[in-house]
């Protein structure tokens, strides 16, 4: 039987689309449950990456839409910011790579891309390109709500929440750095740059090196408390320098340096250009010990960072370091050497763990071959962490001698730049960054630039609140989300360029794309009717939203001022009162720092506190066969060509299984297809299930071991639920396919006769079948709808309720019994395996009782906390009945406990709910499945009674959790 994915797929996306079971409006009395995933930027099409948070986002949906929640699921689409606007400025300039990622990767006929001359048709092509890459995802989505952020209805919402942050004193005006696209000529964010970076402004002390003519020199550094061990300067000797004249003095800084300067408001007129050559061998004063140090060649220096001269402290930066090791073996051409031999390393920095030159232990440690060897930067960062948080300086340092390195730093940056021997300078550490049109982020300093002020310390201590009040998923990340809310500053939140809402005070100004996508989660509740009534972006005044949102003023007044009528203005706001807050933020770990923070900040400035968001589920990203994603290894996926090849289902599990929520997926070819075989076979066999009897008609027939399947159910079950409520979704997954499939597999070799089964087998199995299609639901949903149909059950399997354990179905003895007898097949047939000729007679010994009762004992301790031999043995002192026995508990005792450590804490609850008569009567009723499975005659005894039959006395060896075996 051919199983056709492609038929299934559209089959159900068609059913689902029809009976509309995704659109959820208010329903009183009824718990809702409202979530979202970060809605997509149509630059480009979503791949494999993408699809894990939206997957995982839409197995929460399933699962709660089948507990009995009203679950909203809605999806916009994030059109705003200078991302597709810098990608039509690449296509229009001849970008052969941007066309053949397009054309190659992305599989977009090249007819297509010819018409790729305006931001909106670019974000239009792919807009529908991800719609349908989520259709055929099978993700739950309510799509009554869908919107773009350009959308004019949608402008009037920001203009709106802007005026409300400006009213709170939030949104200000004033100078501000940002980074910065000197060829877009904007701001840039996370969203603006390739690979999708935040550039991280800090500020660089510019330490002012002289040479004799009174030039500066001006080094760029975090570490300004290092200068009182600066032993000389670096510089590219073929990188491109100038000499200018710069706030009135004349500097010597690379080309790109004097862009920055220029962009920071400094006075900068270029004189001379100069190469790196030109400068090294001339000697410099510093500023802070006045002694005459060489300027030297270095490869590590990028004359796009800082300013292209790097002052060299070898005792505490290894990149430092390991250039003078180098110069001083080798020389410098114009250098006399005895200039180099003379270069003294000198440490000011003492941090316990380390010698006096830390840089050259780390350089050893991690065996640093040159100044190219990547592992330099570990190094580097070894020595930074250290002595930032435990160093202080050396006492024979003028001033600062035993000030902590955090001090210092401050107090030595200050003084320098009050006696004018430094300054300061904006840089982006987390050099390089590209904007996607190519060019290199600077930092650009906006005088009149608007930005919202995310370091207000009252503003700060309510969204403290807000995170320790919700649910953080993983809750590992509660620590990072405090930490992100205190070092956040003012965020510039417009730009001149780009697609977007224009500040409704200031339209000269388009709100940017971090800024306009913070409390979107609302507008979806207002989306519906805006696309059901058309309502009029000039009806959408503040008073509307301060009516429908806030639940402030008086509809009457509303309704005629704005010209809506009434009951569309009621409608939406019971529909916000039902629906809001949001239950459930889902998105990629990469988010913290940014969305999701300022989600939260937005949040609590604009709504009340019962309008706050409830829970935010961060998950890793994902890798293709072990390397990251990238579009210059070539290696990304396309999600539509993804679901082609594998199928969705197939996919869905592939993302959802490989990694805990926070770690990264690391996706593989061979996994998916093994996933795509086993859920063709789970189809293929629910039609060879689909003609057997009902479970209710073979009830009063069940067999033990049919017991022990239903009871095992309701253990996957039960695992299943757990998992899916803690966002677990790989748990769930090792749960309904991996577990079952193993409970299944041990289960068919017990009841199987001939290689066939019985009616009652296959009436049990079809049941499980019916069960695991439902628990599969919000996992692989195609495949579970088709099974659910194949054997009859009644409406689709979304709207069932998803399974609870059955208490009257749960076992524990018999899933304890069933558990030891799988392990003594397992032991007897490696004792086969090593055996010469056929076994004739396999002997089982079961303890006697004592060893029982000193069992039960230690899985007592074990349930409580520790378990150890001592506590045991004196448990077993004060009990009557084993007084007799105290000679032979010590060694029982060791055995107990160590066998108890080796079953771990979940299998010794399980073996201490059986006890020596129970399972002797068990083993006795398999004995034949032993015997077809061993091909041997199998005997079971009970140590110390009359009629062992023990030639080789391992009757005693036996404990309760492990029966001894004898063969023959």
């Amino acid at each position: 039987m051919k199983i056709n994915v492609d038929s299934i797929e559209d089959k159900w996306i068609r059913k689902w689309r029809e009976s509309k079971i995704f659109e959820a409006d208010p329903k009183p009395g009824k718990p809702k449950f409202f979530i979202t995933v970060a809605y997509p930027y149509p630059n480009s099409p979503q791949h494999i990456g993408h699809g894990r948070t939206y997957t995982i986002a839409d197995v929460y949906a399933r699962y709660k839409r089948m507990c009995g929640f009203n679950v909203l699921f809605p999806m916009g689409f994030h059109y705003t910011g200078t991302p597709i606007v810098a990608m039509v400025k690449r296509l229009k300039g001849g970008d052969r790579e941007l066309r053949k990622l397009f054309v190659e990767v992305y599989g977009i006929p090249e007819s297509v891309v010819d018409g790729f001359d305006e931001p909106v048709k670019v974000a239009r092509y792919f807009h529908e390109e991800i719609k349908r890459g989520m259709e055929e995802m099978g993700y739950s989505i309510d799509w009554r709500r869908e919107f773009t952020t350009i959308d004019p209805q949608y402008s009037r919402f920001i203009e709106w929440q802007f005026l409300k942050l400006r009213e709170r004193g939030y949104v200000k005006q004033g100078s501000h750095p940002v980074g910065w696209c000197p060829s877009c000529s904007g701001p840039v964010g996370q969203h603006d740059t390739q690979g999708d970076v935040e550039p991280e402004i800090g500020t660089f002390t510019l330490l002012y090196f002289k040479l004799s003519d009174g030039t500066i020199l001006p080094a760029a550094t975090l570490r300004p408390e290092t200068v009182f061990g600066a032993v000389n300067l670096w510089v590219n000797s073929s990188g491109e320098y100038v000499k200018a004249k710069v706030d009135g003095e004349y500097w010597i800084v690379s080309v790109k340096a004097l862009e920055k300067l220029r962009l920071q408001n400094r006075s900068v007129e270029a004189c001379e250009v100069l190469r790196g050559s030109d400068i090294v061998g001339l000697t410099a004063l510093n500023p802070a010990t006045g002694m005459a140090i060489p300027i030297l060649p270095a490869d590590f220096v990028d004359p796009t960072h800082g300013t292209g001269i790097v002052m060299s402290v070898p005792a505490h930066a290894p990149y430092d370091y390991v250039a003078l090791m180098e110069v001083k073996a080798k020389g410098v051409d114009g250098v006399e050497q005895r200039v180099i031999d003379a270069i003294d390393i000198k440490p000011v920095i003492r941090v316990e763990g380390y010698s006096d030159i830390p840089a050259r232990d780390v350089v050893e440690k991690y065996r640093v071959m040159d100044q190219r060897d990547p592992k330099l930067e570990d190094a580097t960062q070894d020595v930074y962490r250290a002595e930032y948080h435990r160093g202080f300086m050396r006492d024979d340092i003028p001033i600062y001698g035993g000030l902590p390195v955090s001090e210092a730093r401050v107090r030595i940056s200050d003084d320098l730049r009050s006696r004018g021997l430094a300054s300061y300078i904006y840089d982006i550490m987390n050099h390089p960054v590209y904007c996607r049109c190519g060019a290199l982020c600077m930092v650009k300093i906006l005088e009149d630039q608007w930005f919202i002020d995310y370091g207000d310390p009252e503003w700060k201590r309510v969204v403290h609140k807000l995170i320790d009040s919700m649910s953080i998923k993983p809750e590992v990340l509660k620590a990072e989300f405090h930490n992100v809310v205190d070092w956040l500053r003012e965020k510039a939140c417009a730009r001149r360029i780009g697609l977007g809402t224009r500040l409704p005070w200031n339209p000269d100004w388009i709100i940017e794309s971090l800024s306009d996508s913070t409390i979107y989660m609302v507008y979806y509740l207002i989306s519906k009717y805006v696309n059901l009534y058309g309502i009029k972006p000039d009806c959408m005044k503040p008073e509307f939203f301060d009516y429908v949102i806030l639940g402030r003023g008086d509809v009457d007044s509303v309704s005629k001022s704005t010209g809506i009528p009434r009951d569309i203005l009621e409608s939406i706001r019971i529909e916000i009162e039902y629906f809001y807050p949001l239950d459930s933020r889902h998105s990629g770990r990469d988010l913290v720092s940014n969305h999701l923070a300022f989600f939260l900040f937005n949040h609590v400035a604009i709504f009340d506190e019962r309008m706050w968001p409830r829970q935010i589920v961060v998950n890793g990203s994902v890798m293709m066969e072990g390397k990251k994603m990238s579009k210059s290894l070539g290696n990304i996926i396309p999600l539509r060509s993804a679901i082609k090849e594998y199928g969705a289902d197939a996919l869905r599990l592939s993302l959802l299984s490989a990694a805990s929520l926070l770690q990264d997926v690391d996706f593989k070819h061979s996994i998916a297809l093994s996933f795509k075989a086993w859920l063709e076979r789970f189809i293929k066999d629910a039609e060879e299930l689909k003609s057997a009897a009902e479970l209710d008609s073979v009830m009063d027939r069940l067999r033990v071991i049919d017991r022990w399947i239903l009871s095992r159910l309701q253990a996957r079950i039960d695992e299943a639920r757990r998992a899916l409520e803690e966002l677990e979704v790989r748990d769930a997954v090792q749960s309904v396919i991996y577990g079952l499939d193993d409970d299944i597999s041990w289960y068919k070799l017990r009841v199987s006769v001939d290689g066939g089964l019985d009616d009652v087998a296959k009436a049990v199995l079809k049941s499980l079948w019916k069960v695991r299609a439902l628990l599969l639901a919000p996992l692989a949903p195609f495949t579970a709808e088709e099974v659910w149909s194949i054997l009859g059950g009644g409406g689709m399997a979304s709207t069932q309720i998803y399974p609870s354990p059955s208490p009257s179905l749960r076992d524990i003895v018999v899933e304890a019994c069933e558990d030891m007898l799988r392990s003594l097949l397992s032991d007897s047939r490696e004792i086969l395996k090593l055996m010469k000729k056929p076994a004739s007679r396999i002997c089982y010994y079961l303890s006697s009782p004592y060893k029982w009762r000193v069992a039960s004992y230690a899985a007592e301790m074990f349930k409580l906390g520790s378990i150890d031999v001592r506590g045991l043995i004196d448990k077993c002192r004060v009990d009557p009945e084993l007084k007799g026995y105290m000679d032979r508990i010590s060694r029982l005792a060791s055995e107990i406990v160590r066998e108890a450590m080796r079953l771990g804490r979940v299998k010794v609850e399980l073996y201490s709910r059986i006890n020596l008569d129970v399972l002797r009567r068990y083993l006795e009723d398999a004995k034949p499945f032993l015997e077809r499975e061993l091909k041997c005659r199998v005997e079971i005894y009970v140590e110390g009674e009359g009629d062992v039959y023990d030639p080789t006395g391992r009757a005693s060896r036996s404990i309760p959790w492990r029966p001894a075996i004898y063969v023959e």
